[in-house]
């Protein structure tokens, strides 16, 4: 015996030509104290023909519903389902709101979870449609626990009447849409929140126990809203009293670069550890980066720094990145030296870095930064601070007695201010000071 055919049919208005006014509403449900409010959310959905989906099981068509029209005063379509199948087929993305008799029978003939085992059917089957409960007058108790599990609002069958009904539905698709759109927001925030705890994490934290050099550190994205960028630090002291320090950065700015980054720094960390140094370092870390990079054009800058147990001298090794600026007493701050400065990380085959040997004395500060503290703009002719113009800034700060995180802070602040705003690059400043 062939499946009852669906019935599709608009329902003729109560006034012809005029959405109809506002009145108080008959009926059970939270609808019914909030009448006042259905005029304004009717302005929402008035410019588009609602449609509705009845899922019922009278067969020779249920008078069940009054004559409707919304708030355009357009006649809303009415879609009528027998039973959950039809109504699977029905649903459409069309269908803006369902009204569920919850007399039903449930799935299958038995009602395994309980009396609303057919509304529980129906919110899965349809979780993006706004759903109104249809329940026997006076069974308020049954509508309200439809609520709770999940309706936007119950209704009684032997009390419905054309305003209420077209109110009710409105209402439930514009409570249905807030609904949607404040769980959406909720999510977005946690994955934000998720991110960002992510994030912070993958930071670093220096292992500089039992050296007597300070360490300072100033980071920014140039991502809005992140935590991480792709520029990326480390610090460590192996177990013979050497200090290492390095700094990178992977060109571009969005979250693949920081993920790159955040590998390189891992896997230097853990080379370092291993007793890798200078070029057989570099040489691995540009392995790592072959392999785990997007595309061929990626490539990473980088320079690091072995500072000998004494703190007296250190190895240098520049992979495409600017040289560290050392600052010692009676002296202006410099550059170190980079002449030697090797291409950076992914450009060339079977490239070399050679190590430099660096002289700091008994006292001084060396200062390792990615290129976002120097390609920031000066005033308005549009030219960059340079390392020079970031040379001058840095001896200027010093010679006013600032140190550490704070002269770290200073110097991202006036190259914020010089660019006349937020840097749209990453910066990552690091700072080792050793005392007499």
């Amino acid at each position: 015996m062939p499946a009852p055919v669906p019935r599709q049919r608009a329902i003729p208005a109560v006034e012809s030509g005029q959405a109809p006014a506002a009145a108080p509403a008959q009926g059970g449900g939270p609808l019914k104290e909030e009448a006042n409010r259905t005029e304004a959310v009717a302005q929402n959905t008035g410019g588009t023909t609602l449609t509705l989906l009845l899922i019922e099981d009278d067969p020779a068509g249920s008078p069940v519903l009054p004559e409707l029209r919304d708030a355009s005063g357009t006649s809303i379509r009415v879609r009528t389902a027998r039973n959950l199948t039809e109504a699977e087929r029905l649903l459409t993305d069309d269908v803006h709101c369902i009204l569920l008799d919850l007399a039903l029978p449930a799935p299958g003939g038995k009602d395994t979870e309980g009396e609303l085992a057919v509304l529980k059917h129906v919110l899965e089957l349809a979780p993006r449609h706004a759903v109104l409960a249809l329940t026997a007058s006076g069974d308020a108790e049954r509508g309200t626990e439809a609520v709770r599990v999940g309706a936007q609002d119950y209704l009684f069958r032997d009390e419905l009447d054309g305003r209420l009904l077209s109110r009710a539905i409105r209402y439930a698709v514009e409570r249905k849409r807030s609904l949607t759109t404040e769980r959406k927001l909720a999510e977005g925030r946690l994955r934000a929140q998720e991110n960002r705890r992510l994030e912070r994490g993958l930071l670093p934290t220096p292992l500089l126990e039992g050296s007597s050099l300070r360490f300072a550190a100033r980071y920014r994205p140039g991502r809005s809203r992140a935590l991480l960028g792709g520029d990326f630090y480390d610090t460590v002291r192996t177990p013979d009293g050497t200090v290492h320090a390095m700094i990178g950065d992977v060109c571009g700015h969005g979250p693949d670069e920081a993920a790159l980054g955040v590998e390189l720094r891992i896997a230097w960390r853990a080379l370092t550890l291993a007793g890798l140094c200078g070029d057989e370092l570099l040489s691995t870390l540009q392995e790592v980066l072959e392999h785990e990079r997007s595309d061929e054009e990626i490539f990473a800058t980088l320079c690091t720094v072995d500072i000998t147990p004494d703190g007296r001298r250190a190895g240098l090794c520049l992979a495409g990145h600017p040289a560290p600026l050392v600052a010692r007493p009676g002296r202006p701050a410099e550059l170190l030296p980079y002449e030697n400065n090797g291409p950076a990380l992914g450009l060339l085959k079977g490239a070399r870095w050679p190590r430099m040997q660096v002289e700091l004395g008994a006292e001084w500060s060396l200062m390792l930064y990615t290129d976002g503290l120097i390609e920031g703009r000066v005033g308005s002719g549009g030219e960059r601070l340079g390392q020079d113009g970031m040379v001058e800034m840095v001896r200027r700060q010093l010679a006013s007695g600032l140190t550490g995180e704070a002269l770290l802070r200073a110097a991202v602040n006036e190259v914020r201010q010089l660019n006349g705003g937020e840097l749209t690059d990453d910066v990552a400043v690091v700072l080792l000071d050793r005392g007499v």
